[in-house]
C-alpha cells in the first residue's frame, strides 16, 4: 500500500459510495475513507429510498449506472409507486428497505470494485498546493497522495445532536463529529454556515398495538428500481402502519416546549421546512387537531420500528409522554429516542455544475455538505462528483445535465445557481419539463451518455438498445393498425366510453382517458400476443408516450429555447460592475456566483428579464 491514489473520496454516505463506485469502475485508482466500515451507507434517518421526485433521482441513477437503484431492490421490504392517481410525470417510486441488508448489499458492491480501497480513518485536513488539492491528512497522523478529493462529510463536520437541554458532540447517534476541515476551507475563503435536521424515536414492535392502526401494505407488481431485469427484490415484503396524533399528544408536547432546543435558542441553525418536527408542527399548525404517522419497519428480523412524522428534538421524558398517547402506542417502549443534530455546510454557489470547488482545483463537494437532504439528492450528487473526480484525473469533457435532461440537473443547477436558505429537497415541482423527466423513461435519457463516457456497461447498454427496438416496433404497430366499428364497442361501454363511429387506430383509441394497452388487449387478439412479448415497462413506456405525445412535443420546444440560451457563454472574468444597465441587485449577484452561460444567469434569483437582455446585447446576440 503506497497511499497514492487518483480519487480519494471521504466519507462512505450515499454520495461517498455512488462517487467513490464511478470513479474506480472508470478506472481510477480510488480510495474511500469512512470513520467506520461497518456503517457504510447508513439510513440515518427514515430507512426508506425513493419518494416524490427522490425515485426519479433513484432511477437516473441507476440509468447512469450507479449503484442505489440495484441495493435498494435487493433489500427492499415493501415497494410503492407514489402518486398513481395523478399523470405520469409525477409517478414515483419508493422502497421501505431493510437497514441492516442495504448496508450489507453496498459492502458487497464495493468489495467486488476493481481499484476500490478502503480505509477507516478520519480526514482532519486537505494538502493544497498552489490552489489545488493534492491529498488529505488523517487523524492517525497518515498523508494520503491524490490527484483529485471528493468531500461527502454529511452531517460530521463540526456535529452536534441535541435531545432536550442535552448535547453531545457527534455526527449520529454514537459516531463522533470531525473536525478541522471547516476550518481550513474557511481559512481558505470558502463560506461556511450552519444546518439542522432531525430524526424521530425508534420503538419496539413488542410494545405496538397494531390492530389499533392502518395497515398499508406495499404494490405486489412488476416495478422497481434498477432497469436490470435480473435485479429484484428478495426479501419477505412486509406493511406500514398509520396512526395520528391527538389533542392529548399535543398537550403532552407543548408541556416540554421550554426545554427544545427548537425554542430556547439552544438550535440557530438553519432547519428543513419541508420535514419539520413534530414540536413545531405543533406550533405552525396550532388549530391543527392530528397530524399523520407512519411506522415503518427497519428490517425483516427486526422488532425497531421507526415514527415517521414525529421528527423531535424535546426531552426524551417529552417525546415518550407524547407517544403514549398515541392510538396504538400506550405502551410503547423505546429503543432510543429522537434528536436533533446540526452540521456544517458550504455555499454550493461556490461550485461548478460538474461540483468541483471555484477555489480549489480537483476538490468536489457532494451530499450535505452542499446544503441537501435525502439520500438520493447525495447519491445523485455523489455519482456527479465522482465521474468528474476521474475525468479531471485522466481528461475528457466534464460531465454535466441539463435541467431538460435529468432531476439530477435541475438539482445541480438550483444548487449552483441559487444557493440554499434551507435544508435542500428534491420535489417535481422544481422541475419545469417534468413529462420529459419520468420515472419510466430515465435510461433513453441518460445510459447512452453514460456508456459512451465509460460508467454504463455494455450489457445495460444493450438492454437498452433492445428496449428501444422493441418499444418503435410497438409504436409503429399501434399507429398503423386500424381497429374497426363494432370490434370493441361492447368493451367500450362497459368501461363508460362511448362506442366507434367508424373505425380508428389503436393509438388513436388509447388518447380516451378510460383506454388502456391492457384493457384493449383483452379484446384484441393479436394485440395480446404483441404485449406478451414485450416487457410490462417497455408497454408502460409506450403508452406514456402515445398517451401525453402532445404535452412531451411541447415540453420539448420549450427545452429547447432553454438549451438556446444555455449554449450563449459569458467569457471568464467579465466584469459585471462596469455594466451599469444591470440591477445593483444583477450586479451583486452575477459577480458572486460568476455563471457560465446566460442560461445559468436567467435561472439566478434577483436577475431580471432585463437584465437578460442586456446580456444578451453585451454577449452580441
Amino acid at each position: 500500500m503506497d497511499f497514492r491514489y487518483d480519487v480519494i473520496v471521504v466519507g462512505a454516505g450515499h454520495a461517498g459510495c455512488e462517487a467513490a463506485s464511478a470513479a474506480a469502475r472508470m478506472g481510477s485508482k480510488t480510495l474511500l475513507i469512512t470513520m467506520d466500515m461497518n456503517k457504510i451507507a447508513q439510513m440515518s434517518c427514515n430507512p426508506a429510498v425513493g419518494g416524490i421526485a427522490k425515485g426519479q433521482i433513484v432511477r437516473e441513477i441507476d440509468a447512469l449506472g450507479g449503484q442505489m437503484g440495484i441495493v435498494t431492490d435487493r433489500s427492499a421490504i415493501q415497494f410503492r409507486m407514489l402518486n398513481r392517481s395523478k399523470g405520469p410525470a409525477m409517478w414515483s417510486p419508493r422502497s421501505q428497505s431493510d437497514r441492516k441488508r442495504f448496508i450489507e448489499e453496498w459492502i458487497k458492491v464495493l468489495s467486488h470494485t476493481d481499484n476500490l480501497h478502503i480505509w477507516q480513518d478520519i480526514v482532519t485536513s486537505l494538502i493544497i498546493k498552489d490552489n489545488k488539492v493534492c491529498g488529505v491528512k488523517t487523524a492517525l497522523g497518515i498523508e494520503i497522495e491524490a490527484q483529485a478529493v471528493v468531500l461527502t462529510n454529511g452531517t460530521f463536520l463540526n456535529g452536534l445532536m441535541h435531545c432536550g437541554k442535552t448535547q453531545i458532540p457527534g455526527g449520529r447517534t454514537s459516531e463522533p463529529a470531525s473536525y478541522g476541515l471547516t476550518e481550513q476551507l474557511v481559512s481558505l475563503g470558502f463560506k461556511s454556515d450552519r444546518m439542522k435536521t432531525g430524526t424521530p424515536a425508534r420503538i419496539d414492535a413488542r410494545s405496538i398495538h397494531f390492530e389499533k392502526m392502518a395497515r398499508q401494505d406495499g404494490d405486489n407488481d412488476w416495478h422497481h428500481f434498477s432497469y436490470l431485469p435480473t435485479v429484484q427484490r428478495q426479501l419477505k415484503q412486509m406493511p406500514c402502519w398509520i396512526t395520528y396524533t391527538n389533542p392529548d399528544t399535543h398537550e403532552a408536547l407543548r408541556a416540554g416546549l421550554a426545554d427544545s432546543p427548537l425554542f430556547n435558542g439552544q438550535i440557530k441553525s438553519i432547519g428543513p421546512r419541508y420535514c419539520p418536527s413534530i414540536e413545531t408542527k405543533i406550533v405552525t399548525f396550532a388549530d391543527k387537531e392530528a397530524h399523520q404517522l407512519f411506522l415503518e419497519p427497519e428490517g425483516v428480523d427486526s422488532n425497531e420500528y421507526y415514527v415517521n412524522g414525529f421528527s423531535s428534538s424535546l426531552p426524551w421524558q417529552v417525546q415518550l409522554a407524547g407517544l403514549k398517547t398515541v392510538p396504538g402506542l400506550e405502551d410503547v417502549v423505546l429503543y432510543r429516542p429522537g434528536y436533533a443534530i446540526e452540521y456544517d455546510f458550504f455555499e454550493p454557489t461556490q461550485l461548478h455544475h460538474t461540483l468541483e470547488t471555484k477555489q480549489i482545483k480537483n476538490l468536489f463537494f457532494a451530499g450535505q455538505i452542499n446544503g441537501t437532504t435525502g439520500y438520493e439528492e447525495a447519491a445523485g450528487q455523489g455519482l456527479v462528483a465522482g465521474v468528474n473526480a476521474h475525468i479531471n484525473v485522466h481528461g475528457g469533457a466534464p460531465f454535466t445535465m441539463g435541467r431538460n435532461e435529468s432531476y439530477i440537473g435541475v438539482l445541480i443547477d438550483d444548487l449552483v445557481n441559487k444557493g440554499v436558505d434551507e435544508p435542500y429537497r428534491m420535489f417535481t415541482s422544481r422541475a419545469e419539463y417534468r413529462i420529459l423527466l419520468r420515472q419510466d423513461n430515465a435510461d433513453e435519457r441518460l445510459t447512452k451518455r453514460s456508456y459512451e463516457m465509460g460508467l454504463a456497461d455494455r450489457a445495460r447498454y444493450d438492454l437498452l438498445c433492445q428496449k428501444q427496438t422493441s418499444y418503435a416496433d410497438f409504436i409503429g404497430y399501434m399507429q398503423q393498425t386500424v381497429v374497426h366499428k363494432g370490434e370493441v364497442d361492447g368493451w367500450l361501454e362497459s368501461i363508460g366510453s362511448t362506442p366507434l363511429h367508424e373505425g380508428c387506430k389503436i393509438s388513436e383509441l388509447l388518447l380516451r382517458p378510460q383506454v388502456t394497452i391492457e384493457g384493449l388487449a383483452e379484446v384484441l387478439p393479436e394485440l395480446k400476443a404483441k404485449v406478451a412479448e414485450l416487457s410490462d415497462e417497455t408497454v408502460e413506456s409506450c403508452e406514456i408516450q402515445i398517451k401525453y405525445a402532445g404535452y412531451i412535443k411541447r415540453e420539448q420546444l420549450e427545452a429547447a429555447k432553454l438549451q438556446r440560451l444555455d449554449q450563449i457563454r459569458i467569457p471568464d472574468g467579465f466584469n459585471y460592475d462596469d455594466v451599469q444597465s444591470l440591477s445593483t441587485e444583477a450586479r451583486q449577484k452575477l459577480s458572486r456566483i460568476r455563471p457560465k452561460t446566460i442560461g445559468d444567469a436567467q435561472r439566478i434569483p434577483g436577475v431580471s428579464p432585463n437584465d437578460i437582455s442586456v446580456l444578451l446585447v453585451l454577449m452580441g446576440r
